[in-house]
């Protein structure tokens, strides 16, 4: 196999353009970007080229490119030091920030050490403007450094015991704000017992260098409906089970370790600095019969995988420990050495088994792989411990004396730790796998199949963009192999995530998360009339089934868009305001409108605002007058209107982004009293005529209000995205952003 057409499949043209768009470097052949990739392990090159295993994108990308002249890490994500209560931390933890990102990794950042707004300060300002008042210096970082033609991944936290947490949590309703990150709230299981017997809860810090305590108790009712009906509307913050977190890995007794966050997708807890190698396992390679009634998973095969694939992460975590970007970073690695060993194509594996996700047969399965997960790489760690020593800061005694250990290792993997260490702190995790498991055609992670089939774009001869629809490559094989001719014809056990009930999907993250030190990026995606009390109830049962943390994906939220399924994607040529590329001009056919006269300080100018057959407003115009006003501005400013009309914006957000600007000739002829002016620049005089043009009929339907909004469609192509473990992924170009 010596052709990556051969390895993916030459149908398979989205997977080739993702390996060409994200892996391959520089014009590399298939089999250079093997030995690249591979390091010189012959065994994780076949696993490779049997799509058995696959390195996490950071190295499939990187590694190697350090002989290159290159200065790129090979982990795809760390967490950085928790930043003190002090203007020098809080801005050396921007610069550490902004040195990862430089070399292409995500960053997790916990903000509860900060003081609360109006705590007490020694300096000029008297009181603290907060620990939220950070976020948007640590989403700018975020925003500013590049990432090969991308931006970085950021992922701040806060405790559930902070005061500003009911602030934390409501930051994000303001879209402009704290844009470029993700959020999750910490949640111990003292809040949820006090939610659950209505015991109150207090909210406090302390301050040693005021000597001032800031304390208060609230209603831990109060902060939870808050917490869910932002999770129902907007899809955050995610909820990170504090405790579980702690106290479920092979680190929990070790008194001189301790996690300081979580990475941007909120599958890697870390102590600071620490990072991580991700990898995950095919599991729909290792089914033997599939389709059949004689079909098995071959448990011997997945556990050699599970052992070739520590051995694997283990030589790249050796090659890249220079190349993280922070000393701290390079001294946690050094002496925790984390890796995070996943899975990816669970759905996949349970269609060829015939077993239908959220079953009792299909936890009991995924029972058995963990078991066998865990065991084959803590042995597997154990042998490498034998040969080249234990991690540094491995005490015998406190991995012994965890629960996690005690309850999922077998006594005679036990007796290969007690006789020689283990290598790695920290072994299994679910990570997103969304870009890999597009490039070859499986689910992603332990998610269930998305839907059943999709909508693809291609342009055809005429320059028309035309959908036409494309079966998921699993049911694809299904239907192919059984003779099938419609979706309506396939079996009750190819269910998809929107079939799901929301506890069938915790039943199996509760399976997983059982036997995986580190944690799970999981996405429950539900339906529109998914209520907040349904919300609430969701995230309880999640606790209680012991998941560290969890996302909801309501369909058709506030931030809606992301989840489409192909009965929702539409044609372009008719004539709907449902895409970003914008319409063209001639699609509103004859258009109607009002003209009216406005003044300025330099003069004066006639606004036309159309309106199409529906009566929605599509376009203005401007003529101006000769005393001065800037008419290529002007025009300027009013084409990119009619621009966002035509790509659906709504009008309000037109006005809000044009009002209140003030142009310094207006406000000296206003302050003069000289003439009445019609607003105190000529873009708040066209947001005011918009609005009130928008509004002069207040029975009418609102422009765009059931429009997807632009983050529902691929920046490159410009169809639909699917979310999947908190990542949006295209199925037309393979593009992905990772939440």
């Amino acid at each position: 196999m010596n052709s990556v057409e051969k390895w993916l499949g030459e149908e398979n043209k989205l997977g080739i353009d993702i390996w060409n768009k994200k892996y391959r470097y520089d014009g590399e052949t298939f089999s250079d970007w093997l030995d690249r990739m591979c390091g010189g392990n012959a065994e994780i090159r076949k696993l490779i080229l049997d799509q058995k295993f696959l390195f996490g994108g950071r190295i499939l990308a990187s590694r190697g490119l350090q002989n290159k002249g290159r200065k790129i890490t090979f982990s795809n994500c760390y967490v950085i030091a928790p930043p003190e209560d002090n203007i020098e931390s809080i801005f050396d933890c921007a610069k550490k920030l902004a040195r990862t990102y430089s070399y292409g990794g995500g960053c997790g950042l916990d903000i509860s050490k900060l003081a609360p707004s109006g705590a007490k300060i020694n300096n000029a300002a008297k009181e603290t403007t907060g620990a939220v008042s950070f976020m948007n210096l640590y989403s700018m970082v975020t925003e500013l450094i590049g990432q090969f033609g991308r931006r970085g991944a950021l992922m701040l936290s806060m405790d559930c015991t902070h005061p500003d947490i009911e602030n934390f949590i409501d930051i994000k309703n303001d879209l402009t704000k704290v844009t470029k990150a993700n959020i999750s709230v910490k949640i111990s299981d003292y809040f949820m017992n006090c939610l659950l017997t209505g015991k109150p809860w207090k909210l406090h810090f302390s301050r040693p260098e005021t000597n001032e305590l800031v304390e208060r108790e609230v209603e831990p009712a109060q902060i939870w409906k808050k917490l869910c009906h932002n999770n129902w509307n907007m899809a955050e913050p995610g909820i990170l089970f504090w405790d579980r977190i702690k106290n479920w890995n092979l680190l929990s007794e070790d008194e001189s370790f301790e996690y300081a966050g979580v990475n941007p997708c909120a599958e890697e807890p870390l102590p600071a600095g620490g990072s991580c190698l991700l990898g995950s396992i095919n599991l729909s390679k290792f089914v033997k019969n599939p389709f059949g009634i004689r079909a098995q998973f071959d448990f011997k095969a997945f556990g050699d995988t599970v052992k070739k694939a520590v051995v694997a992460l283990n030589e790249v975590l050796d090659e890249g420990l220079e190349l993280h970007p922070l000393q701290e970073q390079r001294d946690s690695v050094r002496d925790w050495r984390q890796i995070g060993l996943g899975v990816m194509g669970l759905a996949d594996m349970l269609i060829m088994l015939g077993i239908k996700y959220g079953s009792d047969d299909a936890v009991n399965i995924v029972n058995k792989i963990g078991y066998s997960m865990i065991n084959s790489a803590v042995a597997q760690s154990a042998m490498l411990a034998k040969e080249f020593g234990a991690y540094p800061q491995y005490k015998k005694d406190a991995v012994a004396a965890s629960p996690f250990f005690i309850e999922n290792i077998s006594d005679e993997v036990k007796e290969l730790v007690s006789e020689h260490g283990i290598r790695n702190s920290q072994l299994l995790t679910c990570a997103p796998t969304g870009t890999l498991s597009t490039m070859l055609g499986i689910s992603g992670g332990i998610e269930p199949i998305f839907a059943r089939s999709y909508q693809r774009k291609t342009e055809s001869l005429h320059g028309e963009d035309v959908f036409y629809t494309i079966y998921t490559p699993i049911v694809k094989q299904y239907m192919d192999i059984n003779n099938l001719e419609s979706e309506d014809e396939l079996p009750d056990f190819i269910t998809t995530s929107m079939e799901l009930n929301y506890n069938e999907r915790l039943n199996m993250q509760s399976a997983a998360q059982t036997f995986i030190d580190a944690s799970i990026s999981s996405t429950v995606n539900v339906p529109n009339d998914f209520t907040e009390e349904d919300v609430k109830e969701l995230y309880i049962n999640a606790w209680k089934l012991g998941l560290k943390g969890v996302t909801i994906y309501r369909d058709g939220c506030l931030r809606s868009g992301i989840l489409t399924t192909s009965s929702e994607v539409k044609d372009e040529k008719t004539y709907k305001l449902d895409y970003i590329q914008p319409l063209s001009r001639s699609d509103f056919g004859e258009t109607h409108g009002t003209t009216n006269k406005f003044l300025n300080a330099c003069g004066s100018f006639y606004l036309t605002i159309n309106r199409d057959g529906e009566n929605n407003i599509v376009e203005t115009f401007i003529n101006t007058s000769k005393t001065g006003t800037c008419e290529s501005n002007i025009a300027g400013l009013n084409r990119m209107i009619s621009l966002a009309l035509r790509t659906g914006t709504k009008v309000d957000e037109i006005v809000d982004q044009l009002k209140g600007i003030k142009c310094a000739a207006c406000t000296v002829v206003k302050s003069k009293g000289e003439k009445k002016l019609s607003g105190m620049s000529c873009a708040d005089i066209i947001a005011k005529a918009l609005h009130d043009e928008y509004y002069r009929n207040s029975s009418e339907k609102k422009v765009s209000d059931d429009k997807p909004k632009a983050s529902n469609v691929c920046p490159e192509c410009k169809t639909v995205l699917h979310l999947s473990e908190g990542c949006a992924t295209c199925h037309n170009c393979g593009y992905s952003k990772c939440s």
